[in-house]
This record gives C-alpha cells, structure tokens and sequence, in this order.
C-alpha cells in the first residue's frame, strides 16, 4: 500500500471530479422542460432519451464501481467462480429483449414512473404494489452502499484520509464531500445529471481497460506467464479452510453454485428499481430494443475487466481487503498520471449509479407509499418535492450505513438484496404477459420467497462470520449446492400457482386491470400513447 499521498493521481482524480461535478449541476439546463417539477421530468429525464443515451446511461447504471473494484477482486480470490458475473450478463439482454419494450410501452401508455405502479394498474391491489415497493427500496440501499466501497477503496490506495488511527472526520472527509456533491446536483437536475456524466464514465472505463488489457501484460511477461502465476497461487492452500485458495476453472462440485448463481443474477438485474428507471427514461419502445442488441458490449468490458484479477496475482499485489486489489494494481503497474485516470474512472463509476439507485429508490417511495397511503391527492409538484428530499435522505442512510459498519455487512446485504428482488419477478414480468395469475396470490408467493431466502442466507456460515456468509446453499431435493435466490423464486412460483388455483376455486376478488392489451405493443406516437394518465387509484381493491 502507499504509504503517503499519491499527488499526481490525486490531482488527476480531483480534476474529472470537478468536471463530473459541473456537468451534473449544468444537467439541469440540459433538455430543460417547461414543466420542471414532476416525477416525469425529474425523475426519468423527461422520457425523452434515446439510443446512445439510454446506452451510456444504462451501462453507467449496470456496471458500477462495485462491479470494476468486485469482479476482479473475486477472480484474484477465489478464481474462475467471480466469472460468473460474465454469462449472467450475456444471459439477460434476450431476457430483457422479451419483456422491457412491453414494460416501457404500458408505462408510457399510463404515466407509471416505476414497477409498483404497473402493478397496481395491471391488479388492481397497493397491497402487492407496495410489497414490490418496499422490496426495491430494501434491495437498493446496500447496492448505494457498496458504491461508498469502491470510492473508499480508490481513496485508500491514493493515500487520502490518512491511515487507521487519523479522526474518523479527517479519514472520512473526502467521501463526506463526494457524496454531498453528488447529493446537490442530483437534486438539483434528477436523472439528467447521471445521463450527461456517464458518458464521462464510461469513456474513461473504455480507455482504462484497452490500455490495461495490453498495458499490464507486456509488463508481467505476457498472459502465459500470468496464467501460469494463477495457477499456482490458486495450488495454494487456505489455511481458514484447509483447500485450495480457487481454480482456473470451475470445480464439479461448484458448477451447480456457478450456473444457478448466473441465472439468478440474470433474472434479478433488471428487476431492481435502478435498471427500470434508466429504461423508463427512453423515449421510444425501439430505443429499447436497439439497446438490448448493443448493451453486450459492456460484458465484452466485464469479461476483459475480470481478467484484471489475474494480472494482480501476477503483479504479487497482497493486500488484506480484496477490494483494494485492482485499484492497488492500478497503482503498482501505471503511471501516476494514468493511475489518476483509472481511479477517477472508478471514482464516477460510483457517483452515476448512485444517483440513478437513490432517485429510483425515491420514486418508489413518493408513488407507492406516500402518495398511495399518506397523501393521495398529492400534486405532481408535491410528487417531485418529496422525491427529491427522500433520494437525499436514502444516500444518508447508505453513507451512514458504511461509515458505523463493516464493509463485509454492506456485501453481505447486497447479496441478500439480489435474493429479496428476485421475487418480484413473478409480480412484474409475470403480470407483463398475463393476468391469470392471482393478486393475493403473487403476495404469497412473494411472502414464501422472501422468508425462505431471508432464512437460508442467515443460516450460511463462512470462516470468517457466523451468518450471511454467501449466497448458496444446498437445493432442497436435488442436494446440489445452488444460488438461494434461484431456489426461492421457485418456490415462490410454485406457490403463486397453487394459490392461483385456490383462490379461483374460491371465487377470490380479482381487482381491477387497468391496461388493454394494446397498450403492451404501443409506440411513442401512437393514438392515445402520449396522454399520461395517473396510476389505478379508484376501484381498487386490497
């Protein structure tokens, strides 16, 4: 680790983040609508992006500084298992390409700003909307969280903040200051700030890859030599556990762990509210469908980020946290010039997603709880107000959540947060195509989901924590090890279907739908599309 301050790539780093902080203050002019003060206009951008916006804007939003800092870090510690990030990200873009543009044109169609929206209106019960509304906001705030992570790890290995025994205020001040930036422009100009910034982002993520991708080879020897440097560093055996630190290719026996865990994570990416707002804010359903063909490029990035893990095993980087591995490499192997570029691409890998996570987070609040059970005659002005002063008070409670507790919480958390979310899917892509299943029904199987994957994480131990120590666990009947979301969104599906049939047996209310079934095919445009009508508010029954 540095022992002193990094001047050269901290003054580097300071420089695009006072950059990335004008943009976000002058997002505001940008696209300036006549009507500043609705959830449409400051929450999604108006609606109006289109392709290489809504791309760069969901690349920022997917691939975070926790994916740059964590991916890599998983190969550097374990191996070929963090590849898993890889084909999930390849597995989900057909996924999305099925149901997004239908999401985005009911949305559209109805004014529905997130997915408890399309819930209510599609089922006619705030009782299932506000189940999938809490469940997004619970499994958002780790994920602002771990942003917090990647800037500290940047900040750690620059040297800012002093060491272990400085004040907490001094060692905590820079973070302090970022987040409080990133909080004023993001309530300042909404969405449009992490739209305009994460070309920034991303141009800067692009660059640091391709010059490490060649870079950092031609320094090590070439990839037979840091291959061959993994190899043995993985022989090596983990004195906590007795085996092998990791492998270059999945074992038998995790392959089940691998697969089921690439799955889940594919099902969930796009039902956390972050991934939603960012498709909401585009202006047409074929903006949708061209990025779902293009948006593979970023796991090209990822694949080519992963192999960073390697390199650092290779460079004999040994560091404690595996989170500080990459950001150490980029510290051993650059210059320090170019190092500054690669944490300040980390560094605003962080701000553009924790923007778009604590505005979607808000809208979910604002919609499908105060306005729904607090203040339903709230105005569109009243809409935006409180959205604003809650996304301020969700990225508190994220910075204060890393600030009191350890980090392996906030991971731990995250990781529970991607089975919680997991099962809202039946709710929201399953109400996309049909309306057979039964509202009080989703609610069960949801209840049923949640519960079991809360349980089981709890109940998984690791060397070094008693209790949510990983997400996988062995799969009732079958006695493989697999994802415990995969498995919970099972049984939360085989419930949602008995219950279905029960409650039709029963002759169960089934509330009110809202949409037509042209409304899933509509386009920006279309007779009718433009007019935004409020959420199910009337004749809905519980």
């Amino acid at each position: 680790m540095n022992d002193g301050v990094n001047g050269v790539a901290l003054a580097v780093f300071i420089f695009f983040f006072v950059l990335v902080t004008a943009m976000g203050f002058l997002a505001a002019r940008w696209r300036k609508a006549a009507n500043e003060h609705t959830l449409d206009e400051w929450g999604l951008g108006g609606r109006s992006f289109g392709t290489w916006v809504t791309w760069f804007l969901l690349g920022g939003d997917l691939y975070t500084a926790y994916t740059f800092v964590a991916v890599p870090a998983a190969i550097y510690a374990a191996g070929a298992a963090g590849f898993f990030a890889v084909p999930y990200t390849i597995l989900v873009y057909p996924l999305i390409f099925t149901f997004l543009p239908r999401l985005w044109s009911v949305s559209h169609k109805h004014g529905y700003v997130t997915t408890s929206d399309f819930v209510h209106g599609r089922f006619g019960s705030k009782g299932l909307s506000l189940a999938v509304a809490v469940t997004g906001i619970l499994a958002t705030m780790p994920y602002i969280a771990l942003q917090l992570v990647g800037i500290q790890a940047v900040l750690d290995v620059m040297g800012v903040g002093g060491g272990e025994d400085t004040n907490w205020f001094v060692k905590d001040l820079p973070l302090l200051i970022a987040f409080g930036v990133l909080a004023a422009y993001t309530y300042s100009s909404g969405l449009r700030a992490p739209a305009l910034i994460a070309f920034v982002k991303d141009t800067l993520i692009y660059v640091v890859i391709a010059v490490a991708i060649i870079y950092i080879p031609v320094k090590l020897g070439g990839f037979d030599e840091i291959f061959a440097s993994a190899r043995e560093a993985y022989s090596e055996t983990n004195p906590a556990t007795g085996a092998s630190r990791g492998s270059l290719v999945p074992s038998e026996a995790g392959q089940w762990t691998y697969a089921t865990l690439a799955l889940g994570s594919a099902l969930a990416l796009f039902m956390y509210p972050h991934s939603i707002t960012a498709t909401l804010s585009s202006r047409s359903r074929e903006v949708i469908r061209r990025n779902t063909t293009i948006l593979p490029l970023y796991s090209l990035m990822l694949g080519l980020l992963a192999l960073l893990g390697f390199m650092a095993i290779a460079a004999g980087v040994k560091v404690q946290n595996g989170q500080l591995a990459i950001p150490q490499l980029f510290e051993n192997m650059f210059p320090a010039w170019f190092a500054g570029v690669a944490f300040a691409a980390i560094g605003i890998g962080a701000l553009v997603p924790a923007a778009i996570m604590s505005i979607a987070a808000a809208n979910l609040f604002t919609r499908n709880i105060y306005k729904d059970f607090i203040k339903p005659d709230a105005t569109p002005k009243q809409e935006t107000k409180v959205s604003k002063i809650v996304s301020l008070l969700v990225k508190v409670g994220a910075l204060a959540f890393v600030l009191t507790m350890d980090k392996t919480v906030a991971i731990n958390f995250q990781l529970l947060g991607g089975i919680w979310i997991l099962q809202t899917f039946p709710a929201l892509v399953g109400g996309l195509f049909t309306r057979w299943f039964h509202r009080w029904a989703l609610i069960g199987g949801w209840a049923v989901g949640m519960v079991y994957g809360t349980v089981a994480a709890y109940g998984v131990a690791s060397p070094t924590q008693k209790h949510f120590g990983g997400s996988a666990k062995e799969i009732p009947g079958i006695g493989e090890i697999g994802y415990i979301g995969l498995t919970a969104f099972v049984l939360n599906l085989v419930v949602t279907v008995v219950l279905t049939f029960v409650m039709r047996a029963c002759k169960a209310p089934e509330g009110v739908d809202r949409t037509r079934p042209e409304d899933y095919t509509a386009d920006a445009g279309d007779p009718g599309v433009d007019v935004k009508l409020p959420p199910a508010t009337a004749g809905s029954a519980h």
